[in-house]
């Protein structure tokens, strides 16, 4: 097996649940908003977690965070590039967005084309659990020629992509509308919750959960606001 392989064997056991020595997380879009408040649950759990970003000036964040930064573009990258910087991850995460402020081209290029990217590097890295965060109506067949009809489009496309590798145990979050208000860490977590706000804390927390809990493999998520502690939904949907 050699060293590296005896150092993987040993961080991947599992007790209670964890990894011993916690799990390695590669974030794309890290440092997104989403991302970075991800990016300090896991690294204060003792997780440890990389972010990928596009811009070497956004490093000093990442490491405030708590998290390694890696920078490389995921519009110019290759597979073999990405999967490079994914090897001997626990679980992978596409938290990327091309922005409010971007036009339809790069909604194609970041929201479909990059999570296509990210998914087929962790395929290729050996990276099963893999987190994809999408969007409520997210859907290929969607209708209407305005940017975020586009978005809509792509995403749904990208869930499409990620839904048919079997060597992906992928779990699809779609959440609802984001917003900056501070975590209340109670949420609705269902195949179909109905439209409804969504603190970017709790997404985050949600986030968290789920890479920690591949029971929730093969499922599509809608996630807002509600009665549910996050740690109790994540389990009630994971059939716990």
């Amino acid at each position: 097996m050699g060293l590296r392989g005896v150092a993987e064997a040993v961080r991947r056991t599992v007790l209670s649940g964890r990894t011993v020595e916690g799990m390695r997380t590669v974030i794309a879009g890290g440092h997104g908003q989403i991302a970075l408040r991800l990016e300090r649950l896991l690294a204060a759990r003792g997780d440890e977690v990389a972010g990928i970003i596009r811009k070497a000036e956004q490093a000093d964040d990442l490491r405030e965070a708590g998290a390694e930064p890696v920078v490389l573009d995921l519009e110019s990258a290759s597979v073999d590039e990405v999967a490079e910087r994914l090897r001997g991850a626990d679980a992978a995460v596409f938290a990327a967005g091309a922005g409010p402020g971007s036009g339809a081209a790069r909604k194609d290029t970041v929201d479909k084309a990059a999570a296509v990217l990210f998914a087929d590097a962790a395929v290729t890295a050996g990276v099963r659990r893999f987190v994809i965060v999408s969007s409520m109506g997210a859907d290929p067949q969607h209708q209407g020629d305005e940017i975020f009809d586009v978005y809509l489009r792509a995403k749904g496309e990208a869930d499409a992509y990620v839904r048919g590798l079997d060597a992906l145990d992928w779990t699809i979050l779609r959440p609802g509308q984001l917003t900056d208000d501070a975590g209340t860490g109670l949420v609705r977590l269902e195949a179909h919750t109905g439209r409804g706000p969504i603190p970017r804390d709790d997404v985050a927390a949600v986030l968290a959960e789920l890479v920690d809990t591949p029971a929730t493999a093969g499922l599509t998520l809608e996630l807002i606001s509600g009665p549910a502690p996050v740690s109790v939904a994540v389990k009630s949907v994971a059939g716990n």
